[in-house]
C-alpha cells in the first residue's frame, strides 16, 4: 500500500522521538561558525550550538538546503510509489521553500509543498497537524490543502531575552533592537504573515510572561484540539517551566503531555539564548 510521507526541514525543531515515531523525514539546515559548517541536528546538537553561540566571538550564519537535496528526497518518494507533503520554514525568513519549489519540477504528481509561513515551534505544530490529518486517512493533496487553511489560525509568540540576535541576523531593525535593549526590556515577538514582528516590550521576565499570556488571549483563545508546542532556547528550560507553572490556568487542560522542546540552531541563531515560545492554533 502506498504511503503518505511527511517531510520537513530542521527548522521545525521537532524532537527525534516524535520524528522516529511518526516516520518524518527531515532535510537539514546548516549553521556556519568561523571554525566551519555544522549540519543542524546531525553534526551539532542544540546544546552544543548554544555552548558555541555563548562562547564564540563571531556571529553564526545559517543556510538553507539546496534544490538538489530536495530533488533526492522527491526521487526517493517517487521510486517507492509514495506521495509526500513537504512543510518548510516561512518563505519570508529563508530560501528553503524556494529550494523545495525549484526541485518540484517534474514531481508535481507526487509531491505537495506547503509554506508554513512560520518557524520553530510554529512550523513544528503544522507538521504535527499533518500527522493528525494523515491519521484521519487524508491523501497528501488533501493534507496540503487543509494545512494551507489551518495555518491562518497558527500563532507563534515568543518572549526573548534580547533583540540583539535578531538585529545581527538582519531580521529586525537596529532602531527596534536599541529600543528593546533599554532598561532590561524583554521584547515579545510573533511570526505574523510569515515575518517576525515586535508586539511589545516588558520590563523583566514576570511582566513579559504576563504580556505573553495577554497576547495569547487576544488571539481568540487556544484551540486545544489541535497541536500545541512550547519551546525554549539556551542550555536550560527553567524559564519555560516557570512560565508554564505561573500560567497553569492558561495551559492546564485534559492533556498532560504539553510538548516542551528546545529551539535548534537555525532559529536559535536569530532568537539567541533565554527565549521562550508558544505555538498553537487559535479558535478564531
Amino acid at each position: 500500500m502506498n504511503k503518505v510521507r511527511i517531510i520537513t526541514d530542521s527548522a521545525s525543531d521537532l524532537p527525534k522521538r516524535f520524528l522516529t515515531e511518526h516516520e518524518i523525514r527531515v532535510v537539514p539546515m546548516r549553521t556556519l561558525f568561523a571554525d566551519g559548517e555544522y549540519v543542524d541536528g546531525v553534526t551539532i546538537t542544540p546544546s552544543q550550538f548554544y555552548e558555541k553561540l555563548i562562547e564564540s566571538d563571531d556571529f553564526p550564519t545559517t543556510s538553507q538546503p539546496s534544490p538538489m537535496e530536495f530533488t533526492e528526497v522527491y526521487r526517493e518518494v517517487r521510486e517507492a510509489g509514495d506521495t509526500a507533503v513537504i512543510i518548510t520554514l516561512s518563505s519570508k525568513l529563508s530560501g528553503t521553500y524556494q529550494s523545495a519549489q525549484i526541485a518540484l519540477e517534474g514531481f508535481e504528481d507526487c509531491i505537495f509543498l506547503v509554506d508554513s509561513l512560520n518557524a520553530a515551534m510554529g512550523e513544528g505544530a503544522l507538521v504535527e497537524r499533518a500527522v493528525q490529518l494523515r491519521g484521519m486517512g487524508l491523501t497528501a493533496s488533501e493534507i496540503a490543502e487543509t494545512l494551507e487553511t489551518d495555518r491562518v489560525r497558527l500563532r507563534l509568540i515568543a518572549l526573548l531575552d534580547t533583540l540583539e540576535y535578531l538585529k545581527k541576523g538582519g531580521r529586525i531593525s537596529k532602531a527596534a533592537a536599541f529600543a528593546g535593549g533599554l532598561l532590561s526590556i524583554k521584547p515579545v515577538v510573533a511570526v505574523e504573515d510569515g515575518e517576525v514582528k515586535l508586539l511589545g516590550k516588558a520590563r523583566g521576565s514576570k511582566q513579559g510572561n504576563n504580556m505573553l499570556n495577554r497576547l495569547v488571549g487576544e488571539t481568540g483563545g487556544v484551540d486545544f484540539s489541535l497541536p500545541i508546542r512550547l519551546g525554549y532556547s539556551g542550555l536550560s528550560d527553567t524559564l519555560l517551566r516557570k512560565y508554564i507553572e505561573d500560567s497553569r490556568e492558561l495551559w492546564h487542560y485534559d492533556r498532560s503531555d504539553l510538548s516542551v522542546d528546545i529551539v535548534g540552531s537555525t532559529i536559535g541563531t536569530h532568537a539567541g539564548p533565554g527565549a521562550i515560545a508558544v505555538a498553537f492554533f487559535s479558535k478564531e
